[in-house]
């Protein structure tokens, strides 16, 4: 008897469901193998190439036989090219243009760093679920310091290349006042990306930045201090709904807001701090407002992530816990209510949306 008749399955979907499962099952582990590649210099190795995997191995001070393999799974999962060898025994490998794009770590892609964080996600099950069992929720200051990096690193590519050119032309009149010079608040700032690449561009302007996780002020100030931005760029300690009322120009938040405990109260504090004609921008992971919207690979993705970090720090705050796909119908909520009258989109990547908010 077979698996339809026993069940009255439709098989075409239950081979697409399986189909879609080895995919996964495929990815998961293949992502260890990816960071590995990184740790071991072979990603690195084959921007020289095509290479022999013996080549590659002698480069890189690796075993051959463990590379061969480890190249044959990045060959299959498409992130290495692989050539068949003139005598029909050699195999070659080496990145295409799109490829070595994609893992450049200083490119506008970086997966490298999607994975990093993949793997690093994968090591907090226990945690996880312990918090899913009692609903104490886990907070960015309890997460391994790897994660918080990883974090960083992975939002980094996305901040550098679309922050500046893009993100920031899109917001009438906010260049032309940080030109002039103005007073900036990063609230999320985590370990001040985005924060330092604003002073970078605009020196006339002075910045602070706020967390509440100890070890990304720590990183912050020293990456502040590394850049040579220190005299204008201060780093605190602080709740995104305690920030000290200093009259800014503008207020940034950058993939934080629907982490938040209070996302309503930070957004009326925000309101409060606002010089008049101020404005606060507010980047957010892009989704659609159902979740019949965001079935789909990069909801997935943000749903994952949501689910390790986003909603387990939002309720260890005992907060609303939006959730990473949030969608904008519930960001303007939360923004409008704090008496902003004027919310407008006006730049989206596909990973995120700009948010202009004014009184």
């Amino acid at each position: 008897m077979t698996i339809a008749e026993a069940t009255a399955v439709d098989t075409a979907r239950l081979e697409r469901l399986l189909g879609a499962a080895v995919t996964d099952a495929g990815a998961t582990s293949a992502a260890g193998l990816i960071v590995l590649g990184e740790r071991l210099g072979l990603w690195a190795a084959l921007a020289d190439g095509p290479l022999t995997t013996a080549e590659l191995a002698a480069r890189t001070g690796t075993v051959e036989r463990h590379v061969r393999e480890w190249a044959r799974a990045q060959a299959a999962g498409g992130y290495l090219t692989y050539h068949a060898g003139t005598a029909g025994d050699t195999e070659l490998y080496s990145l295409d243009p799109e490829q070595t794009l994609a893992f450049d770590p200083d490119g506008p892609v970086n997966l490298g760093s999607m994975f990093r964080l993949a793997v690093t996600l994968l090591r907090g099950l226990d945690r996880l679920e312990t918090s899913m069992r009692t609903g104490r929720g886990i907070g960015y200051d309890e997460q391994d310091d790897a994660v918080v990096s990883g974090i960083a690193d992975f939002f980094r590519a996305g901040y550098t290349t679309h922050l500046l050119d893009e993100w920031i032309p899109s917001l009438e009149g906010v260049s032309e006042r940080l030109t002039a010079g103005a007073r900036v608040a990063d609230v999320g700032c985590g370990h001040g990306i985005t924060t330092i690449l604003l002073a970078q561009r605009f020196p006339a302007s002075t910045f602070h930045g706020f967390d509440f996780d100890p070890g990304s002020i720590e990183q912050a100030r020293a990456a502040a201090t590394d850049a040579g931005v220190a005299d204008r760029v201060h780093f605190e300690l602080c709740d995104a709904t305690e920030i000290p009322a200093l009259g800014y120009d503008l207020v940034c938040t950058f993939d934080a807001l629907h982490d938040y405990g209070q996302p309503d109260h930070a957004a009326r504090r925000v309101r409060e701090c606002l010089e008049p004609g101020g404005s606060w921008m507010v980047v957010e992971p892009k989704a659609g407002d159902t979740v019949a919207d965001n079935l789909n690979p990069v909801g997935r993705l943000y749903y994952s992530g949501s689910t390790y970090l986003c909603v387990p720090n939002s309720l260890s705050q005992g907060g609303a816990a939006l959730g990473a796909q949030a969608g904008e119908q519930a960001l303007r909520q939360v923004i409008s209510g704090a008496g902003f009258g004027d919310v407008r989109v006006t730049a989206e990547t596909p990973f995120n949306i700009v948010l202009h908010a004014r009184v």
